[in-house]
């Protein structure tokens, strides 16, 4: 990839792909082709091969997605498989069609199943059933995996996937509706501090184990893979369908709402609602391919949650 190759970034204005598009600025890249979702609507086969034609990107990143936590996946079930498989298969095929030099697809790690072992080897995809509450992003993803897969295997496209683990960062979704369970955290404390509320109760029981990745971090590796690893090394070499993005470290969410109260300053209590779902048990990112493929995380968790409750104070949140 050269410095004024044509990149087109999929969902630039959502915490991943800015966050990759900062990265590739940082790296010395000026070429990039760039919509809003009101100016290319993805979910429209005519549409994004138009884009296509026109435009002929000769790099693409799929960072496009419709995204949220626990309730939104679980109550818009049928808005999360549509819409997912729509995006990500008008880009796949448009970006074979039209000649794409190569392409990053980004999928999620709730593609394993809900109790496969731990941590989540990449060879464990399909090997069990998937958590109900996000199954239909979860499909939706998994068929965006194999998509990549099977057009290298009958074109010898040149498209790679990778899956990250649990995101956060500047441009994050703070919504208390449909948002992750981080920055709804640091919204909930925040609110709660400023309203001098005596406790905040919060879903589930706290005992699930997560990881989570500050998004530059995960947007340098993906940058890394784009340009050190190719489909023949991925699907030829090394045997895998995709590359797992994370820290391969974990905390209780318990243990993360204490972290976060004490970042933003509130001092009450904290309940637990056991009504509420917790979700899968344990989710944390084997992370040993990415570490052979030459990158590892920096961005520490105490250090980077802190950094996004500066960026949150500042009103930077949409």
């Amino acid at each position: 990839m050269n410095k004024d190759s044509r990149i087109y970034i999929a969902g630039h204005l959502g915490m991943v792909g800015s966050a990759i598009l900062r990265n590739l600025k940082q790296k010395g890249y000026s070429n990039f082709i760039l919509r809003t979702q009101q100016e290319l609507d993805l979910v429209s086969q005519v549409d994004t091969d138009t884009f296509f034609r026109d435009e002929k990107p000769e790099y693409v990143i799929d960072a496009a997605a419709r995204v949220g936590g626990i309730v939104a996946n679980n109550t818009y079930r049928a808005q999360f498989i549509y819409d997912n498989l729509m995006i990500q298969n008008n880009l796949i095929h448009s970006a074979w069609k039209h000649g794409v030099k190569k392409l990053l697809f980004l999928g999620s790690s709730c593609i394993y199943p809900r109790l496969a072992p731990q941590p989540l080897k990449e060879e464990y995809l399909l090997t069990g059933p998937l958590e109900f509450t996000n199954e239909p992003y979860a499909i939706a993803k998994i068929a965006g995996i194999k998509m990549c897969e099977s057009y290298y295997r009958q074109y010898g496209s040149n498209f790679i996937s990778v899956m990250p683990t649990n995101l956060y960062g500047p441009n994050d979704n703070f919504d208390l509706e449909n948002s992750h369970v981080l920055p709804a955290l640091i919204r909930r404390f925040h609110e709660a501090k400023l309203n001098n509320l005596p406790d905040v109760t919060l879903w589930g029981t706290g005992t699930p184990l997560r990881e989570f990745m500050h998004v530059d971090d995960m947007a340098a590796a993906c940058i890394h893979l784009v340009e050190t690893v190719d489909a023949d090394t991925l699907y030829g070499r090394l045997g895998c369908t995709h590359v797992n993005i994370g820290t391969g470290s974990e905390i209780s969410i318990g243990g993360l709402a204490k972290m976060v109260a004490e970042i933003v300053g509130y001092k009450g209590d904290i309940r637990w609602d056991s009504s509420k779902p917790d979700g899968t048990p344990r989710k944390l990112m084997d992370v040993s391919l990415l570490e052979k493929l030459g990158f590892r995380y920096s961005i520490k968790l105490e250090e980077g949650i802190g950094s996004v409750y500066a960026w949150y104070c500042n009103g930077q949140p949409r």
